[in-house]
């Protein structure tokens, strides 16, 4: 009776320990590296009027946050980002599909894709002022071109790179190629395709934060950049977290569309 009650006894549960210390590990370094420039600054082993204290930036932040200020420009800042990445990804998602897809299509689109690829995209800010001007339109359309090309190389990637023995195994059970596309050749791309979203948010902060500080009125990048000129350095810094922050918040989001469309797989989503 002993060994029945032993064996029937449930193990004491220690997943949640284990989840809330990972949760927090990722915030150990950069707290570390923000209490470190905080007693830099404290024991004056740092100029405070070169590298404002932490605690000055956030108060110049909650100042300008009161005034209204930084969440205009922050709103601003993520149209622009919002605007070209919805472009830009469309557009790279159904280009990595036709070529991955259809042959001749490929033959006809992929090199002059690969050459314009080979473009760094901001060289091209001033044939876009030229043609575009310098409004909305310019910096929409330049985040859009920086994300276009992750997404398509991953899409048509992972289009391209089908698992062989499950599409004779598809074919061998007389799968239609509609079923043959949803159910063994996109699934089997998902990975790749995520993965290009995943790289192609940096590259849309990267490219916003170029486009905002050339001939702008407005944004997170326009706020630098005038701040800059008037010596603010504590602005300047306070721009420089809030762009961390939100590349930190845009991987989240990418992670957990790996956790809901991947879940599948075993591992590999924790990346």
């Amino acid at each position: 009776m002993q060994e029945v009650t032993t064996l029937t006894q449930r193990p004491k549960p220690r997943t949640k320990r284990h989840i809330n210390w990972f949760k927090v590990l990722p915030w150990i370094v950069p707290l570390g590296l923000l209490a470190g420039w905080q007693a830099a600054v404290s024991f004056n082993w740092l100029t405070s009027s070169l590298l404002p204290a932490p605690l000055t930036v956030i108060q110049d932040g909650i100042t300008l946050w009161q005034s209204g200020e930084l969440p205009k420009n922050i709103a601003i800042s993520l149209y622009r980002s919002t605007a070209g990445f919805a472009i830009g990804g469309s557009i790279g998602f159904v280009l990595g599909l036709m070529n991955g897809l259809v042959r001749p299509i490929r033959a006809l689109l992929d090199s002059p894709i690969q050459m314009l690829r080979n473009i760094p995209h901001l060289s091209l800010i001033p044939l876009l002022i030229i043609l575009i001007g310098i409004g909305e339109s310019a910096k929409i359309s330049l985040v859009a071109i920086g994300v276009m090309f992750p997404i398509y190389i991953n899409t048509y990637q992972g289009i391209t790179t089908a698992n062989p023995e499950l599409l004779e195994m598809g074919h061998a059970y007389g799968l239609s190629k509609r079923d043959l596309f949803t159910r063994i050749i996109f699934p089997g791309a998902l990975p790749n395709i995520l993965m290009g979203v995943r790289y192609a948010l940096g590259v849309m902060w990267t490219t916003l934060i170029v486009a905002e500080t050339i001939s702008s009125s407005s944004g997170l990048g326009y706020m630098a950049t005038n701040a800059q000129e008037f010596m603010r350095m504590d602005t300047v810094l306070l721009c420089i977290l809030i762009y961390a922050l939100l590349g930190k918040v845009s991987d989240l989001i990418a992670k957990s569309l790996e956790k809901v469309f991947l879940s599948w797989r075993q591992g590999g989503v924790e990346a």
